[in-house]
């Protein structure tokens, strides 16, 4: 039997009939949350202290080499489990892929991953003895710029950096790197492609869902590509406002062939030659450079966040005129603030930057 008891601490305004019934009210609420395990079945329901902690699911270990690539590795395992914890970024924010050195913590972090995700075609070039240790020990490791129908250099950068990796790495390695995309003559830089980036989320969610038995993993790898060619939209009606006779590009190095062969971009000069910022260019090198500049009448030159300028602006100093210095997020995201806090919007702050340089 229920027992109400009233108390007079109730406003004038109410009757006793009234804080009656809110009283039993209050009390049937009791009762009921005190049985809501049971339901009327017979079988036991969640309490609510049980729905309110969902189930945790944990992804697969991750390893990726590129802020770039992390950024859309994480958006699928965000879509797959509803985290990216499990994932680790090798290089940090603004590191430059072509300088970076690893740390022996971050080696063993590669070598106990179920998925190690790189760039490959020579742009980590700190990390490529170390990749191939970790393929020869049975790591999966997933190469994505080769399995993109990567471009190759064009003729007069392609040999110089082939060279260059002939002295660092011996000649046997130099040997290897011509063979099928392996080193050297393709370009590493197929993410200024966006077609090509949706094409690497799919193949990732794919070797996932291998990896795991997991399906939900392609399925996230195709929602990711799906949303990385809405966002190519953007990229697109951005540098529509760019004429055909200034889509002309000097950059910092030969990393934007696939930005030009994509959005209908000339390639005019590179301050450093070569596919790699680790070469220093000579003196005729830049004279002619210059030459070009002068010629083809190019308003700017787009360096790199992730390295020094001062080749760059020495450069633009040598010219007879106002020419202005852009930088552009080549090889790394930016942090917070910078419009480049994920492969999209990179994208599509780059091409801004780009149609704003050569249209002002």
């Amino acid at each position: 039997m229920l027992t109400i008891i009233i108390n007079k601490g109730y406003g004038e305004g109410m009757t006793l009939h009234r804080a009656a019934l809110a009283l039993l009210s209050s009390s049937l609420l009791v009762v009921a949350g005190c049985s809501a395990t049971e339901q009327g079945d017979g079988s036991e329901a969640p309490t609510s202290d049980q729905a309110a902690v969902p189930a945790v699911v944990e992804g697969p270990s991750v390893v990726v080499t590129t802020t770039i690539l992390g950024s859309v590795v994480g958006d699928i395992l965000t879509c797959a489990v509803g985290s990216a914890a499990s994932m680790t970024v090798v290089m940090p924010i603004g590191a430059d892929p072509h300088d970076f050195q690893p740390s022996s913590e971050q080696v063993a972090a590669m070598s106990t991953a179920e998925l190690v995700v790189a760039n490959g075609l020579f742009l980590e070039e700190g990390l490529v003895s170390v990749l191939e240790s970790l393929e020869t020990d049975g790591v999966n490791v997933l190469h994505v710029a080769e399995l993109v129908d990567p471009l190759p250099f064009a003729e007069d950068h392609g040999d110089d950096h082939v060279d260059e990796h002939a002295h660092d790495h011996g000649d046997d390695h130099a040997d290897e790197a011509a063979d099928e995309h392996a080193h050297g003559d393709f370009d590493p830089h197929f993410w200024f492609d966006m077609e090509r980036m949706a094409l690497v989320a799919e193949l990732v969610g794919s070797e996932l869902a291998v990896a795991t038995g997991v399906s939900d993993y392609e399925d996230c790898g195709v929602s990711v590509a799906t949303e990385i060619r809405s966002a190519e939209a953007d990229v697109i009606a951005a540098l529509q406002v760019v004429p055909e006779e200034s889509r002309i590009l000097v950059t910092d190095h030969d990393a934007f062939g696939y930005f030009a062969d994509r959005y209908d971009f000339h390639v005019a000069g590179v301050v450093i030659p070569g596919g790699s910022t680790l070469s220093d260019p000579s003196s005729r090198e830049l004279a002619e450079l210059v030459e070009v500049i002068e010629r083809e009448n190019v308003p700017a030159i787009f360096g790199n966040t992730a390295t020094s300028s001062d080749v760059v602006t020495s450069l633009a100093a040598e010219i007879g005129r106002d020419i202005k210095v852009v930088p552009l997020f080549v090889g790394s995201l930016g942090g917070p603030g910078s419009g480049a806090e994920d492969y999209a919007s990179m994208m599509v702050l780059n091409a801004s930057l780009i149609a704003d340089a050569l249209t002002d």
